[in-house]
């Protein structure tokens, strides 16, 4: 099982993501997800960096893998340029980055005032948007006339020596199906077995299952409790709604309904390790390859401190 760090782009300056994943390495960390959005998801959050301008600078400052979490390939940008963005990222870290890709949210994906369609259409344009970046990643000209993409004699001249692995985030049925039959791995949020298993039945086999979740580190669980429900609210905002709606405003009105107990129920708080690993454990335990822990708020140090002294050492044995 491989631990890794998340690097929340929503919540810190591009500098402090660098500031973090060079910690990452150092306290023990084995890889990094990045989060790709174009808003944060509430104000409070405060931050979005172009997701591959970091990723370039990451490759400067540490050897750990990096996976996308996730990149939507569908409207915001088109498929052929997030193929050449991942080539390039993939040459940079030297076969160590993995695009992690999904259906996206209206909240990032808007933006050009493009329609947001259906769910099922989101699913058809991520496989014909997958199948477009990998024929580039081939090398050569290609030509492609699809339901939802035109290219037309594109070339990609920086490849890496293997294309990299594309990895399919998914939490329903229909998703779970695609990420099965199409993906590299497997990407999810919730430490449940049943998607792991679906994954797995529908083509998925042996292949890796990643899965993070958010801490809050603080002198206490109570203080850890406050700044997840001052950072991040909208961690309680239910079903669809997360892929629906369009601005951080709306989620910042959604979320009034949520509850500070609410929100601490989806985080790690406070400073305790055993809470820690057993977080850990219940994403082992529902079939998970690599767990993945965000920092939110302040104190990312005295998280990286927490591992590198009581729970990494803990899970190596």
């Amino acid at each position: 099982m491989r631990i890794g760090y998340f690097l929340s782009s929503e919540e810190y300056t591009p500098a402090e993501l660098i500031a973090q994943a060079k910690a990452a390495q150092k306290a023990g960390f084995q890889a990094l997800w990045i989060s790709d959005h174009y808003h944060p998801w509430v104000d409070a959050q405060g931050q979005s960096p172009f997701v591959w301008s970091t990723i370039g600078a990451l490759s400067q400052v540490c050897t750990l893998p990096v996976t996308t979490a996730v990149t939507c390939p569908t409207i915001r940008i088109h498929p052929a340029v997030v193929a050449q963005a991942a080539a390039t990222s993939a040459v940079l870290h030297e076969g160590r980055f993995r695009l992690g890709v999904g259906s996206g949210e209206a909240l990032n994906e808007q933006i050009l005032g493009d329609d947001w369609p259906e769910a099922d259409v989101r699913l058809e344009m991520l496989e014909e948007a997958v199948a477009v970046m990998r024929e580039l990643w081939q090398g050569g000209v290609v030509s492609h006339r699809g339901p939802h993409y035109t290219v037309r004699n594109a070339r990609l001249y920086t490849l890496p020596d293997k294309p990299p692995p594309v990895y399919v985030s998914a939490f329903g049925p229909k998703a779970v199906e695609l990420a099965g039959r199409i993906g590299d791995g497997y990407v999810s949020t919730m430490p449940d077995g049943d998607l792991v298993k679906a994954f797995r039945e529908n083509g998925g086999g042996d292949k890796p299952a990643q899965a993070g979740f958010k801490a809050a580190y603080a002198d206490s669980a109570e203080e850890g409790a406050r700044i997840a429900f001052e950072k991040w609210p909208n961690a309680a905002v239910p079903g669809e709604l997360s892929q629906i709606l369009p601005t951080p405003k709306h989620f910042e009105q959604a979320s009034q309904l949520a509850t500070q107990e609410k929100v601490a129920e989806a985080f790690v708080c406070g400073n305790d390790a055993g809470e820690h690993l057993e977080m850990i454990d219940r994403y082992a335990q529902a079939g998970f390859d690599e767990i993945y822990v965000a920092n939110t708020g302040p104190h990312w140090q005295g998280l990286m401190d927490l591992y590198e002294s009581s729970v990494l050492p803990k899970l190596r044995r």
